[in-house]
């Protein structure tokens, strides 16, 4: 994990991404997969999709990121450090814990010699934390071919997540018209004040009763102080449980700009959809279901919930007509995500880590009971000299 961490590998980041795909890849065909990586644009970093051949019936699917959201440069700022509990550094739950899950569950499963899958692919992605606009393709057309996909986004708790929102980009647009700001202020038409006005009109649009937010997140104008301005615009981000709420937004939202602040402006409201939603399911229920039981062989529990911001799992979910059964949150439990605050929970990475070749084994043979084997797969795994 201390690597992963310690490389710069924003989603715009071309050496950290170069390098830390070339390490994934790598470190896949090492584990006996064929490994293919693929250009995705506008993704500056390449798809890492590596697949193994077994002698069963089931496709399984593990994926998550290995970009993060931090610029160049925070990686030497915050280099991988670990107290008695956690560990820190930029992306280290989000998601290079997930990603070491990964790696370490098929090496266990490697010396185990497990090979009851008929495919088991690894997909790392990296343009997650852009809406996966490159990768999305590629994710749903090899996520199509899945009988499972096991996504593993970090959980803040001893949880699994069987649905996330969706997300979409709500663009508010103010036209004005541009004067001098000393000499001829009224003349002007000042699109921020109208921006501004029309904001905080907006403050209703989304609301746990309407199972939507709508967080206004970025705003631009102007970057001449001495202009009325004639444009400003602002970005908002709206998550939402199913794909209906973007048209409810919009129609709230074009019937509010009716009232407007400052005459003579123009005002216009679109949504932009960048991730589905992954919806609850009874197929998901029941696997989530599995992971409980997985737990309880370690005398744990695992709970079931739904997640609230938007994951890869929505494109997997809504790759085909005949979908995988999908759950997400199967990294390492962590927190404080996208901030210098970042944390993975050290304790989570045992337990998780079982849960992964658990689950891999039990997929793969449907009729076993997860509590008649318990005892043998804790003892085989803890043979390994270096342990889980």
């Amino acid at each position: 994990m201390a690597t992963l961490v310690d490389f710069d590998r924003g989603t715009g980041d071309p050496i950290g991404l170069t390098k830390v795909g070339n390490i994934l890849a790598q470190r896949l065909r090492s584990l006996g997969a064929t490994v293919q990586e693929l250009a995705a644009e506008p993704a500056i970093g390449k798809v890492v999709l590596g697949t193994s051949q077994g002698m069963g019936t089931r496709n399984i699917l593990l994926m998550t990121q290995y970009d993060t959201v931090f610029d160049t440069g925070e990686a030497a700022k915050r280099p991988f450090r670990m107290d008695d509990t956690k560990a820190f550094g930029p992306g280290v739950a989000d998601a290079k814990g997930g990603i070491a899950l990964i790696l370490e569950a098929l090496e266990i499963s490697r010396q185990r010699g497990f090979k009851g899958y008929k495919t088991l692919t690894v997909l790392f992605n990296p343009d997650e934390e852009k809406s996966s606009l490159g990768s999305r393709s590629i994710i749903k057309t090899t996520a199509a071919k899945q009988d499972y996909v096991l996504s593993y986004e970090p959980p803040d708790a001893n949880r699994v997540s069987v649905a996330t929102n969706g997300l979409a980009y709500i663009h508010l647009n103010v036209e004005g018209v541009a004067s001098h700001a000393g000499s001829a202020p009224d003349i002007g038409r000042n699109a921020v004040i109208e921006l501004a006005g029309q904001i905080m009109q907006f403050r209703d649009l989304g609301a746990p009763t309407k199972d939507t937010t709508v967080n206004w997140t970025v705003l631009k104008s102007s970057e001449r102080p001495n202009i009325i301005p004639d444009r400003a615009i602002a970005t908002a981000d709206m998550r939402m449980s199913y794909m209906g709420k973007i048209e409810r937004v919009l129609n709230d939202a074009n019937r509010i700009i009716q009232k407007r602040f400052v005459p003579g402006t123009q005002v216009s409201v679109t949504a932009e959809s960048r991730r589905p939603p992954f919806r609850r399911n009874p197929q998901s229920d029941r696997l989530a279901a599995l992971t409980h039981q997985i737990y309880q062989e370690l005398g744990k529990t695992i709970e079931p919930v739904p997640m609230g911001f938007g994951t890869d799992a929505g494109f997997a979910h809504h790759s085909g007509s005949a979908k995988p059964v999908v759950l997400v949150g199967l990294g390492v439990v962590g927190d404080r995500l996208h901030s210098p605050d970042e944390w993975a929970d050290l304790a989570s990475v045992a337990p998780r880590l079982y849960l992964t070749v658990r689950l891999l084994e039990l997929l793969n043979a449907p009729d076993a009971q997860p509590a008649a084997a318990s005892r043998n797969s804790r003892r085989e795994m803890n043979r390994r000299p270096n342990g889980p």
